[in-house]
């Protein structure tokens, strides 16, 4: 079951929601409004090979959020910067 992520048109929370069926109309845990729009969601993949693996590692800071620990990068940010 797919997790989607909704904008709430009225008091503009973004929030998650795990959708059981095609029909169902979710409502923003903010203000209870059932008037969301779901968004475009977006997916990390791997940027660039290192060490012979497609896949990113620790040191890897090409990639969303791949270096959490360094200050200022939050995980799934692109290129780990803070928005």
């Amino acid at each position: 079951m797919p997790i989607h992520e909704f904008l709430c048109s009225s008091c503009g929370k973004v929030s998650e929601h795990l959708i059981f069926g095609e029909h169902e109309k979710p409502r923003c845990p903010g203000c209870d409004a059932d008037d969301l729009k779901k968004l475009l969601s977006v997916t990390s993949s791997a940027s660039g090979v290192r060490n012979g693996s497609a896949l990113p590692g620790a040191g890897d800071t090409a990639c969303c959020g791949s270096t959490p620990g360094n200050s200022g990068c939050i995980p799934g940010s692109c290129c780990g910067r803070a928005h």
